[in-house]
């Protein structure tokens, strides 16, 4: 009896905190996707860089910016390294 109330409580406390958690979650899932494609479009950019002449780091600040802003966070670090 006391395992099974045990059991009971902690999956009680476990739906309390998803419950809790969930906007925090969603949106960390969202960065995290984001920050992948980031990466995926540096990976590809810096693929065609011998054609282009555009050379950026494929990092994972890199890879957050462009995620996060998107074209103008590329338009940004590229800038940023013009001027640098």
């Amino acid at each position: 009896m006391p395992k099974s109330l045990a059991l009971l409580a902690g999956l009680s406390l476990a739906l309390i905190l998803l419950r809790v958690m969930k906007t925090p979650l969603k949106l960390a899932i969202r960065l995290l996707g984001n920050t992948l494609l980031g990466l995926l479009a540096l990976y590809i950019l810096q693929s065609t860089s011998a054609y282009t002449g555009i050379v950026l780091g494929l990092n994972l600040w890199n890879a957050l910016v462009v995620g996060v802003l998107g074209l103008p966070g590329l338009g940004l670090l590229l800038l940023l390294q013009w001027i640098l």
